[in-house]
């Protein structure tokens, strides 16, 4: 897709123009993102999606829930095997041109072990996990679908929880684009690509006796 946006462009009598026009444009938002950063309070959830800011309003408990108890699982899964770091919501993933704070992101510990306790901006994640709701849904399968593949992000997942599914995707590498590699339901199990040994049923991210018995679980085999 790039190269064709390229090779339409370098095809254009008014290539320049146009370059000099959206230059000016990014020299604008480049400002104004910095202008951001320098807003962006601990208690307030925004990000910054092509020169805009995204404010977040309240989500409903089940997006809540949902979100709280796969991070209970991949948490406590990578802190016992010393894998790397999860972080939930308040995160700011930057990227080349945007800045997300996804429901629940992982690093692995090569990339973890960069951070410090003044790091605000983070580089892509290798897993990001967004909940769906009304008012995030077309971005989380539109732009963000899009910038977190062409950033390198490894796996991707979309948790549904009206439906109570979790849609899998996995990067193509070669493409920069994600392929699905699932769509899980209730009774199935489901593991992620980035995160060795963590296989889980569905139904831990939606039901709090089931995440427990999990949680146990994932935590004797260690």
């Amino acid at each position: 897709m790039l190269t064709e946006l390229v090779a339409d462009l370098l095809d254009a009598p008014d290539a320049q123009l146009i370059i000099d026009r959206v230059q000016a444009v990014l020299n604008d938002e480049k400002k104004r993102r910095q202008e951001f950063y320098e807003w962006l309070q601990d208690d307030i959830k925004a990000e910054f999606i092509n020169g805009q800011v995204v404010m977040h309003s309240p989500v409903r408990r089940k997006h809540l829930r949902a979100s709280k108890l796969l991070a209970n699982l991949l948490h406590n899964f990578v802190v016992a095997h010393n894998l790397g770091e999860v972080d939930t919501e308040k995160a700011l993933v930057t990227l080349t041109r945007n800045d997300y704070e996804p429901d629940i992101c992982f690093w692995r510990r090569e990339v973890a072990d960069t951070f410090d306790d003044e790091t605000m901006q983070h580089p892509a994640p290798d897993l990001v996990v967004e909940v769906l709701s009304k008012g995030t849904a077309k971005r989380d399968r539109g732009i963000k679908f899009e910038d977190y593949a062409s950033h390198g992000v490894r796996e991707y997942w979309l948790i549904d929880p009206t439906r109570q599914t979790i849609e899998q995707y996995r990067l193509d590498n070669e493409f920069m684009a994600f392929d699905q590699a699932g769509n899980f339901h209730l009774t199935d199990s489901i593991s992620a690509y980035t995160i060795p040994g963590f296989t889980i049923p569905v139904r831990a991210v939606f039901d709090k006796e089931t995440n427990q018995e999990v949680l146990q679980r994932l935590l004797a085999e260690h």
